[in-house]
């Protein structure tokens, strides 16, 4: 081993402490890289394997009803090589012990029980047989949620007529990897089922013999997606068709590309952010370093080693750190994505999740540490070419103070002597000074971000359950009713208030951009369900005009003024052209609200609702639950604590929880941060503070003058670490929101006061630990090193 190699081993275990944090942060950036790259391959990759072993169809087009032969026209369209028509329907699921009624989806399997597309995955049991009308599969994560097995009898609700059925398999679906009911956003696996069942008793049970009411098609070579939409709908429209759709709008496969494209938007934003606070660090360590060992440079070059030879030690020690935080970075990555992949399978329903990493993305992680290691060091190392040998050798000369006039006289009566040093030490080298008070910042920083990024999740809750929607029950009819239905809800005892609502599927057109979801019709005054401004106030809602959600507006790029084209899907299927009249908040999906009258009076049928709120006893929901239940007209019934508790769990799962990691590492990057600055400071400072103990200082005397200049630089960076936080929660927060939830920007006095006691807690911790190392100094070994 060579000299210079002998002393870079004997430098880094010196620092090992220094070098440990640095690595760490370096370890907590490569880690996330290399966690959220995997994720979004795992998913990306089992997503594409899965729908391509289970041929989930490309192209979903619902009609009322069309014959069957309609399908041997759709699958001739050019750029078609597989079409099947089916049978679906919505049911109301009845189970032993309880009162609400569970939603759920019927559809049908060919009798002999083998689609063409959307092939099922059965996972126990058996698949159902063409001889018996009353045998089902049910999706197995609504079967598991209710302890169902095959083997057991279910009753349920369809069209009007309950039926008891045998459940004698549990299947999984790439149609339904994220399992919502239909008009929500939220999945939850014990309110929401799937049945399969024969195309022959479902179409009984519809009243569907020889016709269909989906059409579900594959693609061929053919790229052409919207003239073939185009073809499908002029051939569905004569029996009622309601808009051809392409696998990018279909529920589940929407869900499951938002996840995946909002972890690739926080793997562009988060990982970079800690990967420069380490490249700042190292330069901050590296040139204190430099400057700490001039005398060494001097001798070194003395001996005839070159510029080059010399930079390049120094750079090895950049290198060493910047890799061992990569490795460290790569297995952490590797063990955080296999438990973010079990959460993910816990919460879609794919048979098996893998995590994957290509190679590519170790090298990615390893040439950004390099690269922003090196970016930290090569700063430095101009220092290093510039000091000769002569100058090297000779200590700097010593500051100035005599020049202080008035100041430093008022200033040296107000302080005592350790408190003077203190002073003068931040003024005599404010670079230094500023460079920890930069670090400690950028900590502060990351603490406040994370807080508040929490504290949006906590309020995206308070705001959807308790602001927007102050229902406690939903009920959802099989089709649009006379707004007589109302009174009849009214009527019903335990019942405080209803308030009706009229949703409708359309298409929302601005320009280029464009937009499958719906439009609400809401009451002139709701108080139920509202559409509020920025401001949480309510917004009104005229007879012109429409108002969008905040993430909708941002999808079309369009501003209240401008006009919106909007294709209803349904009834006669008008194309509208309407104003935009105002921008509303909205966190969950992207909604678009109108007056209830002015929509009926666009679609031409008055006093049409589809959903109503309740207001209710809850000491008589049972029995409000039982008759709704014995509804015909009645889809589906929800309490709004359950879908609380199901956007709970959608938020402490899949993306959303990787803000718990990042919270973790944030703290873990403050404590890094500030040990690097006290641990410099000491390292600064060790023959002055053996000076001091030899003078007669005691040892918490000579402890107070180092970690006094931690206090004051940690204190200051408090309120720059805030102004700093306040910007990067903009980063954090649209790294994070995707257009099916969107996290607000949050700024409370608690969030920066937790922030602020988790730095401070940092220092206090960082101090002890130095000034253990101070108590422990050996003050004659101190007292040799030469200034």
């Amino acid at each position: 081993m060579s000299p210079l190699n002998q002393k870079l081993a004997r430098d880094l275990w010196r620092m090992k402490g220094q070098a440990i944090a640095i690595a760490a942060v370096i370890a907590t950036g490569v880690m996330l890289l290399v966690m959220m790259s995997g994720v979004v391959t795992s998913l990306s990759e089992t997503k594409r394997a899965y729908y391509e072993r289970n041929r989930l169809a490309d192209i979903f087009a619902p009609v009322k009803r069309a014959p069957l032969h309609v399908i041997r026209d759709l699958a001739a369209l050019p750029g078609i090589s597989a079409a099947e028509g089916r049978v679906t329907g919505s049911a109301l699921i009845s189970l032993p012990g309880l009162a609400l009624p569970l939603r759920a989806s019927a559809v049908s399997l060919p009798d002999d029980g083998r689609p063409r597309l959307n092939e099922i995955h059965l996972t126990d049991g058996r698949r159902i047989s063409r001889d018996n009308a009353n045998e089902i599969l049910l999706l197995e994560s609504f079967a598991k949620a209710h302890g169902l097995t095959p083997g057991d009898h279910l009753s349920a609700t369809m069209n009007g007529a309950r039926r008891s059925f045998l459940i004698v398999g549990l299947a999984q679906s790439p149609e339904f990897l994220y399992s919502v009911a239909p008009g929500e956003m939220i999945s939850d696996d014990s309110r929401f089922g799937v049945i399969w069942m024969s195309q022959t008793a479902l179409s009984a049970a519809y009243d569907m013999q020889g016709a269909f009411n989906e059409a579900i098609l594959s693609l061929g070579r053919s790229n052409n997606l919207a003239d073939i939409l185009d073809r499908i709908d002029r051939i569905l429209d004569p029996y009622g068709g309601l808009g051809a759709y392409g696998l990018k709008d279909q529920t589940s496969n929407r869900f499951i590309a938002e996840e995946i494209k909002g972890m690739e938007s926080s793997s562009r934003v988060v990982p970079p952010i800690f990967l420069a606070v380490a490249a700042f660090l190292l330069n901050i360590v590296i040139s204190r370093m430099v400057q700490a060992e001039r005398e060494q440079i001097g001798l070194i070059k003395a001996f005839g080693y070159t510029n080059w030879e010399v930079g390049g030690h120094y750079f090895k020690f950049v290198l060493v750190i910047a890799i061992g935080g990569a490795l460290i970075g790569c297995l952490g990555g590797i063990a955080l994505g296999r438990g973010m992949l079990t959460m993910y399978q816990a919460y879609y329903k794919f048979p098996i999740l893998v995590f994957q990493l290509e190679p590519a993305a170790f090298v990615t992680a390893f040439a950004t540490s390099i690269l922003a290691a090196s970016a930290g060091g090569l700063l430095v190392l101009r220092t290093v070419f510039a000091l000769t040998p002569a100058v090297a050798m000779r200590p700097p000369a010593p500051a100035d103070y005599s020049r202080t006039g008035r100041l430093g006289a008022s200033l040296n009566r107000l302080l005592d002597q350790p408190s003077r040093m203190i002073l003068r030490r931040l003024t005599r080298q404010p670079g230094r000074m500023l460079g920890s008070l930069a670090g400690i910042s950028a900590g502060m920083a990351l603490s406040v971000s994370m807080i508040s990024l929490l504290a949006g999740f906590d309020k995206t809750m308070d705001l959807t359950f308790n602001v927007m929607d102050r229902s406690e029950v939903t009920v959802t009819f099989t089709h649009p009713l006379a707004s007589r239905t109302i009174h009849e809800l009214q009527s019903m005892p335990g019942i405080l208030q209803v308030e009706p609502e009229r949703s409708v599927a359309a298409v929302l057109r601005h320009g280029l951009n464009s937009y499958r979801g719906g439009i609400t019709g809401l009451i002139n005054d709701p108080s139920l369900k509202r559409a509020v401004a920025r401001d949480l106030s309510p917004i009104p809602l005229g007879p012109q005009g429409i108002v969008l959600s905040k993430a909708l507006a941002k999808t079309l790029d369009i501003v209240p003024g401008q006009s919106l084209t909007v294709d209803i899907l349904e009834g006669r299927r008008p194309t509208l052209t309407i104003p935009v009249a105002n921008i509303a908040e909205s966190l969950i999906g992207s909604p678009a609200y109108m007056q209830l009258d002015a929509l009926n009076r666009e679609l031409k049928e008055p006093l049409r609702i589809s959903t109503a709120y309740l207001r209710i006893d809850m000491k008589q929901k049972d029995r409000i639950f039982k008759q709704l239940k014995d509804r015909p007209y009645v889809a589906g019934v929800s309490l709004k604590s359950d879908a609380r508790a199901a956007l709970q769990k959608m938020m402490d799962t899949g993306a959303g929880s990787t803000r718990y990691v990042m919270l973790a590492i944030a703290a873990i990057i403050t404590f890094g941060i500030v040990y690097n600055a006290a641990r410099i400071a000491y390292a600064e400072r060790l023959r002055d503070l053996a000076s001091l103990r030899v003078m007669g200082f005691t040892r918490a005397e000579a402890a107070f003058v180092l970690l006094g200049e931690l206090g004051v630089i940690t204190l200051t960076a408090l309120p720059l670490g805030s102004l700093l936080g306040y910007y990067l929660v903009y980063a954090m927060a649209e790294g994070f929101s995707t257009d099916l939830y969107q996290v607000p920007i949050i700024f409370s006095p608690a969030s920066y006061g937790t922030a602020a006691l988790a730095v401070l807690m940092a220092a206090a911790f960082s101090g002890w630990l130095v000034k253990r190392d101070i108590d422990r100094a050996d003050l004659v070994s101190a007292l040799k090193i030469r200034e």
